[in-house]
């Protein structure tokens, strides 16, 4: 009877994460954000994701040939647990939760192909409160708090640019 309990919290859990999952899609695919909007939101997310990558691999040189992308990072941390217990700590350090970095690449898969990079000299031509921006806008509750924290991290300057990141974002923008 135990066994069974256990496995029908887990499968609660499954569901739960799906249920949350098939919502920020339906939010993102639903919600019609002016092209500003998006175009701001894909700059910060592109830098996060840009950070996010970037700190792996430095923390890992001896992987880094091997992690050549953010979606590399993600698929191995579930079979290499020296890359897992990197890819955790940085997203502490970065104050950032799983389910932050999966809405920002939600976002940046939906909105890629249209959105433009603004370098942050140009965003702030746009909007002096990015934070209250998303806030008024953005619905999905998982969706405003990851861009927010996205936010946070690229304005406090924890986005530490290595050489490489340049090339990355000059990658996003193409």
């Amino acid at each position: 009877m135990e066994k069974l309990t256990q496995r029908l919290q887990f499968q609660n859990k499954i569901l739960e994460k799906q249920v949350d999952e098939d919502e920020m899609w339906i939010s993102l695919l639903e919600d019609r954000f002016t092209s500003v909007e998006i175009n701001l939101f894909y700059s910060y997310v592109s830098e996060m994701l840009c950070c996010l990558h970037s700190h792996v691999r430095v923390k890992l040189p001896d992987l880094a040939g091997g992690l050549p992308t953010l979606a590399s990072v993600m698929r191995r941390k579930g079979k290499n647990q020296r890359i897992r217990l990197v890819w955790e700590a940085v997203l502490e350090m970065l104050g950032l939760q799983e389910g932050n970095v999966l809405a920002l690449c939600t976002f940046f898969i939906i909105h890629c192909s249209e959105a433009q990079y603004y370098p942050a000299n140009q965003r702030q031509k746009y909007t002096s409160d990015i934070s209250m921006m998303i806030t008024k806008v953005v619905k999905n509750q998982i969706l405003r708090e990851s861009l927010l924290c996205a936010v946070q991290v690229v304005e406090n300057g924890r986005a530490q640019r290595d050489p490489n990141q340049k090339k990355i974002v000059t990658l996003v923008q193409k």
